[in-house]
């Protein structure tokens, strides 16, 4: 089966608010000492995965450079990333080729470096395309210097664009949300992906809202039930035009779904690279090894060594359902059956009568999936599927 790569950049112009990834703000001359290692390790590669206990692909069908913001490295650092990536792994012509970018920072030569390095899909993080709404969490573009990206993009044959959206942002109203999703289909953009904005303590903007305090234009934040009404419209919206659903929050013109995202929903092998990175190959009977990099680039750069999570069968079969939710395209139970047993999916019948009793899932036949209601309440949908941590993952 062919693999996914990722390669975490967690360098930010300016650290956005309601970010609660490993990324911040570093100074340029730690730079090159973290793509040394990151290269480093893509050309050990086969030497961790044996350390993991698992079974090393070699054929690349996707990569994937996420942050972070990738196009602050300079041109011939991105392309150390992907020679070394060619020469460690067989890369399958037309693979897709991701890299994402946060507008504006596309200077002179940046998309001739993205081509060099035959990237052939960008996602750019626009959250919104109102102006006021994106300065109020940190954002440093406005609505003119998405447009002109997206222009320049195009004109330079790199057509496949994912456009990013948060819904809940502070100050954003009904109004202004449409204006946002509206902004996204005129751009032509085959991929939306929509979030809800999280509230947790791994943000400023999230630690402040629970605080209750008005820093970050918190006090501007609109409540969960018009959050919840934005992504609906954006989901009826998106769909209308074209640009449909096949994910909680991604949405796609037909076939050009993101072939790498789709790998980690449905437990595909993907290997990560950079801080916080995290690694899934496949074992026997859905049975899987998990493992990820430290999540701070101090103990990264330092030689900090992968933590690994044995997903036991018991375990893996959790994840299909909860991954395999997320799809719009369900979960198909006879498929599960083969790879589990029917036996061992037999203890979720009771957890999918309920939910579909209470509208949450419908089945069709043999296939499961989330009603619209369902994806609003997925985490509560989600965790009823993981019954026992217990015996079904082993940290190691």
């Amino acid at each position: 089966m062919s693999l996914g790569l990722y390669v975490s950049v967690p360098f930010c112009r300016t650290k956005c608010s309601y970010c609660n990834f490993a990324s911040d703000v570093f100074s340029r001359s730690v730079f090159q000492r973290y793509v040394d290692r990151v290269c480093a390790d893509i050309e050990r590669a086969s030497e961790t995965v044996a350390q993991m206990g698992a079974r090393n692909e070699r054929i690349v069908d996707s990569i994937y450079l996420g942050g972070g913001t990738p196009t602050l490295l300079d041109v011939t650092q991105l392309r150390r990333v992907f020679v070394t990536i060619t020469q460690n792994f067989q890369v399958e012509p037309g693979a897709e080729i991701t890299v994402e970018c946060a507008p504006g920072t596309l200077k002179p030569g940046a998309i001739e470096g993205l081509q060099l390095c035959s990237v052939n899909r960008v996602s750019l993080g626009v959250q919104s395309f109102v102006d006021r709404e994106a300065s109020a969490v940190g954002r440093l573009h406005d609505r003119e210097t998405v447009l002109e990206d997206v222009a320049r993009l195009r004109g330079a044959g790199i057509t496949n664009i994912n456009i990013d959206l948060i819904a809940g942002l502070p100050h954003q109203t009904v109004d202004s949300w449409m204006f946002s999703v509206e902004q996204t289909i005129a751009s032509q953009a085959p991929h939306a992906s929509v979030y809800m904005l999280e509230v947790d303590e791994d943000s400023r903007l999230g630690r402040e809202l629970i605080a209750g305090g008005a820093k970050y234009h918190a006090h501007f934040v609109p409540d969960e039930d018009l959050a919840a009404d934005l992504y609906l419209m954006a989901c009826k919206r998106l769909e209308a035009a074209g640009v449909r659903q096949y994910e909680i929050s991604n949405f796609a013109r037909s076939g050009l779904a993101s072939k790498h995202n789709l790998k980690y929903w449905t437990r595909q092998p993907y290997l990560g690279f950079g801080v916080d990175a995290h690694s899934m190959l496949l074992g026997v009977k859905g049975a899987a090894a998990r493992f990820s990099t430290p999540d701070s680039l101090e103990a990264y750069v330092a030689g900090g060594l992968p933590s690994r999570t044995q997903i036991a069968p018991s375990g893996a079969l959790e994840e299909t359902f909860f991954l395999g939710l997320r799809l719009n395209s369900g979960v198909d139970l006879q498929q599960v059956a083969v790879t589990f047993s029917q036996e061992a999916i037999a203890q979720f019948s009771e957890t999918i009568a309920d939910f579909v009793g209470m509208g949450l899932i419908e089945r069709e036949a043999d296939v499961i999936r989330l009603t619209p209601r369902g994806r609003l309440l997925s985490n509560e949908v989600f965790e009823r599927f993981i019954s026992s941590r217990s015996g079904a993952a082993t940290a190691l």
